[in-house]
């Protein structure tokens, strides 16, 4: 009987555990939390995103990007699916391929999978933080290192895996925040702080645009939150990793365009000439948000809709249509969904997430060099790699 060790109980470690166990191994997972699965938990809000129907290549970045083209075709969506339905997980696809445990809750994504470890006898090491992995290979036939990165903190993120990588000469590709809010360099945001809609936003790299998504912006005593913005923040994260220019543009009223905008506002000026500039767009985004933007263009609130002339009105839509701010920062790693760069994927063998460096190591999700869109992708990635380092490790056929 074949000994794997296994470091991090989070879904990459846990899947790969089952897997392993379920094939005739004897597990031993190593986590130094007081307990696993603990970015399962709060996925989602919740609910945890378990993965994606909708699963490509092109929805994860890398320096290697194709790399993921194996793994998701072995272990994708179906495959997924099959089995968690073989384990009593039953799973809920929404519209846009985003997928759910029917239950809602990440706490049943969890329950099942911890439970069905014990039933598989897997032997759980907690509150166990490894620091000799070459020891550990001498103990046990094949180590997998499911450590995750250095995003979110609190939950115990951090370097651990990548450190076990240098020891064996593995190439390390830069790290940075994704799936994050963004700093914005001005005053305004903190001043609309909790206010909220759904716009669309337009990410600027050295001042041309790159990428354009809908969705609710939430701004904050730091600047912007938020799906609109964390679905761009991959981008962000990088360039400001590089030192480029990144600004963001937020149109206010996507369903609007500038002469339908404008004309809107020169009519109700017109046929309500005693409102305030400021209830005009209190019609149309929240006052919090109105306020500041007047503020903004140097135009008092109060003043009466009566001053509203043609130029006023189109200055206005303009700065509706196409708010313009400077990114300073990501919120960090702490704040951090997830994070990219990582182990450089160009050491590691493809279809089964061996080390190309030291036999019987392998590395799984996301301690290596790959991080995916919002909307399961990084889950599904979690699931897939597991299964490879499990199938190459006990033979799964």
């Amino acid at each position: 009987m074949k000994k794997v060790a296994i470091i991090g109980g989070g879904a990459s470690g846990l899947f790969s555990a089952i897997l392993c166990a379920k094939n005739g191994a004897e597990v031993h997972l190593f986590e130094q939390n007081a307990r696993c699965s603990k970015k399962i938990l709060v996925s989602g809000n919740g609910r945890c995103n378990i993965s994606n129907k909708n699963l490509s290549p092109n929805d994860f970045f890398g320096q290697n990007p194709a790399f993921v083209a194996f793994g998701l075709g072995e272990f994708g969506f179906a495959a997924f699916e099959k089995f968690v339905n073989s384990l009593g997980l039953i799973l809920e696809t929404k519209e846009d391929g985003r997928a759910y445990p029917l239950s809602n809750e990440a706490k049943s994504v969890a329950k099942i999978f911890e439970e069905v470890a014990k039933i598989l006898g897997v032997h759980f090491h907690l509150e166990s933080k490894i620091t000799d992995i070459k020891k550990l290979l001498t103990e046990y036939d094949s180590v997998i290192v499911a450590t995750g990165s250095e995003a979110a903190s609190h939950l115990g993120g951090n370097a651990d895996g990548y450190n076990f990588a240098k020891e064996f000469g593995h190439t390390l590709i830069p790290t940075y925040p994704s799936l994050v809010q963004l700093h914005i360099n001005s005053p305004l945001p903190n001043k609309m702080s909790g206010a909220k809609l759904n716009a669309e936003v337009t990410l600027l790299l050295n001042h041309k645009k790159v990428s354009r998504v809908f969705g609710d912006v939430l701004f904050t005593n730091y600047g912007v939150s938020g799906f609109a913005i964390l679905d761009i923040s991959q981008m962000a994260s990088v360039a400001l990793m590089n030192y480029e220019a990144v600004d963001i543009s937020i149109n206010l009223l996507p369903t609007y365009n500038m002469q339908l905008l404008s004309a809107h506002i020169a009519k109700v000026a017109l046929n309500v000439p005693e409102l305030s500039i400021l209830e005009i767009l209190a019609g149309l985004i929240p006052l919090k948000i109105g306020q500041v933007l007047l503020e903004s263009l140097e135009i008092n609130p109060n003043s009466k809709a009566e001053n509203i002339h043609t130029k006023l009105a189109k200055k206005i839509a303009n700065a509706l249509l196409n708010w313009r701010f400077e990114v300073s920062d990501t919120h960090g790693f702490r704040h951090a969904e997830v994070s990219g760069g990582g182990v450089d994927t160009l050491e590691i063998n493809p279809k089964t997430m061996e080390s190309l460096k030291q036999k019987n190591l392998y590395f799984c999700g996301e301690v290596l060099d790959v991080v995916g869109r919002r909307g399961g992708y990084n889950f599904a990635w979690a699931w897939a790699s597991a299964y490879l380092a499990a199938k190459d490790i006990t033979k799964i056929r």
